[in-house]
């Protein structure tokens, strides 16, 4: 498939005459804009006679599925990995930032004034995955004539998980009611009990313990374990180890992302395409799954929203677009290892090494592949999208052929 677009840049209907794209690419009728989906832009007026084409959404916490058909047709389709290493990152920069202030500024007075946040504010990671969930649309409504988009967003009621017989009032009545805080909740549900030697100890300080670290599992009482001092500290020293039985309990941080971006999506869509006669329409996961299953389909998340699209007889040609959305910017700017001396490393690799740079896309014996790794030797790590290495070791710039520059979001094609 070959996206076109008028002299002005506008989106038409795309074409599969392959031949013809080929003869206007070498008579100058046409150049091309991107190779990945491949799209040109003519160099001619013409007309814009266009069909009807709907945009299904199946937004989601880890991957997004977007399909855009006609009635007898799919015409694009993409399965979008997002990130999920925001929290991560912003945990590493508050311990950085804590740990630098304790040794420059340690009696610098506390700032609270700066700290107050406004009406709709959303964390930074979930900012990030809605912003991504926009430009994906925005990045189809470049190539291609969308004339409504439908969107699915669940919602989950983590209370019904948790205990599927809640019902009413319970709902106001939950784990922590009545407790100051979630160590005296924590206390309370262990029996002021050491979990790991169950008072053996004869240790009468007691502790919380994280069961995964508080930046990777939070403070959620599901992730806390009453220790007593001798086993905490033990446990962190090396010499006591925890009984297999502990285990963190149930995840619900993707469940909570979906309930907090369910309307604000859907909104930010209604915002931008409606004053430009594109209408939004929200669906639910139970119509898509019965749709799915009506029509024998697999599950996947661009069949998923080729089926919220309203077209799931559409026919495809048997490929899909993979993308991953990778990192921006990178402002760390030395490494954490202090060397002799008091030197640091950079962080940071130069703009270009060899000419190329981070996630550049380049060929190798035939097939496309992207750069995940720089040396200045020459030497590059290349893989693709799933993480599969070429090789065990690396590659010599000089075996590679480049293809193109970097974007924010990896693509390559799949088939079925």
């Amino acid at each position: 498939m070959v996206y076109v677009l008028d002299k002005n840049g506008q989106p038409l209907m795309p074409t599969d005459r392959h031949r013809k794209v080929r003869l206007m690419l070498q008579s100058g009728q046409a150049k091309v804009i991107k190779r990945c989906p491949f799209t040109i832009q003519l160099n001619y007026d013409s007309g814009h006679q266009t069909q009807e084409i709907s945009l299904g959404i199946d937004a989601g916490s880890k991957h997004i599925g977007v399909s855009a058909t006609t009635k007898i047709k799919v015409l694009y389709e993409a399965d979008v990995e997002l990130r999920n290493d925001i929290v991560d990152l912003l945990s590493s920069r508050r311990e950085l930032r804590r740990g630098r202030r304790n040794r420059k500024t340690r009696y610098r007075q506390a700032k609270f004034n700066n700290r107050r946040r406004g009406n709709g504010w959303l964390a930074p990671s979930i900012r990030q995955k809605i912003g991504t969930h926009l430009t994906v649309v925005e990045n189809i409504c470049k190539i291609l004539p969308i004339s409504r988009i439908m969107v699915e967003t669940a919602s989950f009621d983590i209370q019904k998980i948790k205990n599927p017989a809640i019902q009413g009032a319970e709902y106001q009545q939950g784990d922590q009611l009545e407790f100051w805080n979630v160590r005296e909740y924590v206390l309370f549900r262990d029996g002021h009990t050491c979990q790991c030697c169950k008072g053996k100890s004869k240790d009468k300080i007691l502790n919380v313990h994280h069961i995964e670290s508080r930046k990777t599992g939070g403070n959620a009482p599901n992730n806390l374990i009453t220790l007593c001092e001798t086993c905490h500290t033990g446990y962190h020293k090396g010499t006591v180890q925890l009984p297999k039985a502990i285990k963190r309990g149930m995840r619900f941080k993707n469940a909570a992302f979906m309930g907090i971006m369910r309307w604000a999506f859907y909104e930010a869509l209604k915002q931008q395409y409606e004053p430009v006669a594109t209408p939004v329409h929200n669906t639910y996961g139970y119509i898509t799954k019965h749709t799915r299953i009506a029509y024998n389909l697999p599950k996947e998340h661009y069949v998923d929203a080729r089926c919220i699209s309203g077209n799931p007889e559409a026919s495809s040609n048997g490929e899909y677009y993979y993308q991953k959305k990778v990192r921006c910017h990178n402002r760390q700017i030395h490494k954490l290892t202090v060397l002799k001396g008091g030197i640091r490393k950079q962080n940071q690799a130069t703009y270009l090494v060899k000419g190329y740079r981070l996630f550049d896309k380049v060929s190798y014996q035939g097939k496309g592949y992207f750069v995940f790794g720089r040396r200045q030797s020459g030497f590059f790590d290349i893989r693709t999208l799933s993480g599969e290495k070429v090789n065990k070791g690396s590659l010599s710039c000089k075996k590679l052929k480049f293809i193109a520059t970097r974007t924010y979001y990896l693509t390559e094609r799949r088939a079925v």
